[in-house]
């Protein structure tokens, strides 16, 4: 596959080969596909397909992006968008697509070109025709937008403002684990054209919204983000569209949400992630993997049913939580109902 690594052309050939629903997780700044690895892991015992086609030029590992940060610099949002598209054109079945911040814009993006047949866009950058920009998120964008010069650069965050934009919610030692482990450089373009998008008729950072191909969508917000807080979130925009649009806040959530320690803790972080993973995958055996890792951490603990039969059959009209819940399990299944 031209202008794809080995990782992702191995994944890609896995999920045409197996006929397993493909995931497609798109990452944003400041991270690698590798931050996606827990994710990957849950989807996949699940009986998903998992792939991470990164942005171009993604270097392997935290260490090698460290070392050669140029390898960033001038990547823009059209760029990325592509290359994601290219990637999902080789895939066989028409796969789900989760992204996280400036993923999550791309999630909506190609959602928006029909090439997904469900989407979670988590914390996303916003896109033209979003106007509210709070000032926390400005604060958070500022180590970019400060410099014009950093257009064309890669710019890395200094702790402190990891600390701020992404970790907030959390405890000092997870923060600086994060960090450490996580934080990359990243090229300073697309927060410079989300900026303007609002401004600039071209702009790449557009959303087709109203395509009737969208898809089921499903945005997820943390409540303590300082980078995409809630008033910047894309629903307003994407709820016009025919196809079932939901959004959930995470309570005590930033925007490390995707990366920190409390995917699967606890009772209540448990419960907050029924929702999303039962409209973003093969419900059922997401939901198993949950409750296994949940009995294996506390065998006293009753392991419990999922709260509905995620396989009935989708109502037009009726709670369009059913309708994504089913997408994933028979994509045919609502047109077959009447509902697609």
């Amino acid at each position: 596959m031209s202008g794809v690594d080995e990782t992702v052309s191995t994944q890609v050939e896995h999920a045409n080969a197996s006929g397993l629903t493909p995931v497609v997780f798109i990452h944003g700044l400041w991270l690698l596909p590798t931050s996606w690895a827990r994710w990957t892991e849950l989807f996949a015992g699940a009986g998903l397909a998992p792939v991470t086609p990164g942005w171009p030029d993604d270097p392997t590992t935290v260490a090698e992006a460290r070392a050669h940060p140029e390898v960033f610099a001038g990547k823009t949002v059209r760029q990325v968008a592509d290359h994601t598209a290219a990637v999902i054109a080789r895939l066989h079945k028409k796969p789900a697509v989760i992204g996280h911040s400036f993923g999550g814009l791309f999630t909506q993006i190609v959602a928006g070109r029909g090439l997904a047949v469900v989407s979670v866009a988590i914390d996303p950058a916003p896109f033209r025709g979003v106007l509210p920009l709070p000032v926390s998120a400005l604060r958070s964008a500022s180590p970019v937008l400060g410099n014009p010069a950093n257009y064309k650069r890669a710019v890395s965050l200094t702790y402190d403002q990891f600390r701020y934009g992404w970790a907030n919610a959390l405890a000092e030692t997870e923060a600086k684990e994060l960090y450490d482990t996580f934080h990359v450089p990243a090229p300073g373009a697309p927060l410079f054209q989300a900026a303007t998008a609002n401004f600039n008729p071209l702009t790449e950072v557009k959303v087709d919204t109203k395509n009737d191909a969208r898809g089921p969508m499903l945005l997820i917000s943390g409540q303590q983000d300082h980078t995409v807080p809630w008033a910047i979130a894309s629903y307003k925009k994407q709820r016009g569209n025919i196809g079932v649009t939901e959004i959930i806040e995470i309570p005590k959530r930033g925007h490390a949400l995707t990366i920190d320690r409390r995917l699967v803790r606890g009772r209540r972080d448990r419960a907050r992630l029924r929702a999303p993973l039962q409209l973003t995958g093969s419900a059922p055996g997401l939901l198993r993997q949950l409750d296994r890792r949940e009995a294996d951490r506390d065998p006293r603990r009753e392991r419990r049913r999922p709260a509905a039969d995620l396989n009935r059959p989708a109502r037009c009209g009726g709670v369009g939580r059913e309708r994504l819940e089913v997408a994933l399990e028979d994509p045919d299944l609502l047109a077959r109902h009447g509902c697609g």
